[in-house]
């Protein structure tokens, strides 16, 4: 009997690279946790306009800057990713788009279509 002397292993995770329907993946869990986290602060605005004229005229003053623009497109392409990857999943599940190039190529276009949607929509916005 042959037995093999156990290693330690170690996983360094900034050398494993994983496929792009991965870091698909991944994205798509964060973009759903970074929306159910920034829902408090959008709520916080909305009751700040809605309170009073004063209130109104911050939150208007608020939503006019750049540092909340940039928030607001990385808002939007966190929603868009999701929204995207959501109708690729779907997709997946009724047996569309599972052969390996179409796999990969509905990865790289959910990838390149959210920010590319985030920003015609915060141009729509503005």
């Amino acid at each position: 009997m042959i037995t093999t002397q156990k290693r330690p292993f170690f996983l360094n995770l900034l050398v494993i690279r994983l496929p792009v329907a991965g870091v698909m993946s991944i994205g798509h869990r964060i973009s759903g946790v970074a929306m159910v986290l920034t829902l408090p602060y959008f709520i916080h605005v909305l009751a700040l306009s809605a309170s009073n004229p004063a209130g109104f005229e911050a939150a208007a003053q608020l939503v006019a800057s750049w540092p909340f623009k940039a928030f607001l497109f990385l808002f939007l392409w966190a929603l868009m990713h999701h929204f995207l990857a959501g109708i690729r999943y779907l997709m997946l599940d009724i047996d569309v788009g599972i052969e390996k190039p179409l796999y990969r190529q509905t990865a790289w276009g959910v990838l390149a279509g959210g920010p590319v949607l985030a920003l015609i929509l915060l141009g729509a916005l503005s």
